[in-house]
């Protein structure tokens, strides 16, 4: 027998809103002070990691993992924020992503719980930004956690929170990463974007305008 499906847990970025083009830039902004090159591509690996763990990428690719002392890469993450904030300004409600509040009303209207498990630290601002924040139960961030995508904890700290098992929950994300740490956790996992970069989740939409709530249940009723 199916469990019932109790919760829907959330990644922010790429799949509430497109703020990953913001964080895009801050980084973009950061490596280029630190005379580091910077493309699209390599942003790519930074999707649906921590702060920290970007910066080291970005260090790393650079050749100068070694040249900055801790309180000096908090100092250059805290810049990168500060470039970051700077972006989020412009979001309105306007950058909801399509289907996304449909989905939101139809998960509200089958007494479903609500969570939103997102590594950014600016998580609670975007979701004011956006007024989302009174459609969600709980909101974990970066600051709730001690560990980053894709380990498990951030869903499994939603799942705690919001009171329901793992096994009732439906994460949805759109970086490898965040699908990772949703599996890891014992959640059906709903990807948003790339088949390939997806393989790992148990379905997968091109895009948010495509999600389909029943459609998502009955995949998830025969899983489970």
């Amino acid at each position: 027998m199916s469990k019932p499906l109790k919760a829907f847990i959330f990644d922010l970025d790429g799949v509430i809103t497109e703020s990953a083009e913001y964080h895009y830039l801050a980084w973009k902004a950061l490596a280029e002070e630190l005379d580091i090159s910077f493309t699209r591509e390599f942003n790519e690996e930074l999707k649906g990691i921590s702060r920290m763990d970007s910066l080291d990428k970005i260090l790393t690719r650079g050749g100068r993992m070694n040249d900055f002392t801790q309180e000096e890469k908090d100092s250059l993450a805290t810049k990168k924020n500060e470039h970051y904030r700077t972006f989020i300004k412009k979001i309105t409600p306007d950058d909801v992503l399509p289907g996304i509040e449909p989905l939101l009303a139809e998960i509200r209207s089958r007494g479903l719980k609500i969570g939103l498990a997102s590594v950014s630290k600016n998580a609670a601002d975007v979701m004011n930004s956006l007024r989302l924040t009174e459609e969600f139960d709980v909101i974990v961030d970066a600051a709730t956690i001690s560990k980053s995508k894709p380990d498990p904890e951030i869903f499994l700290t939603a799942a705690r929170l919001l009171n329901v098992a793992p096994s009732e929950c439906i994460g949805v994300e759109d970086a490898a990463a965040g699908v990772t740490s949703i599996k890891g956790a014992g959640m059906f996992a709903v990807g948003v974007g790339s088949a390939e970069t997806l393989a790992e989740a148990d379905l997968i939409y091109a895009n948010t305008s495509l999600l389909s709530y029943e459609e998502i249940l009955a995949e998830f009723e025969k899983r489970t």
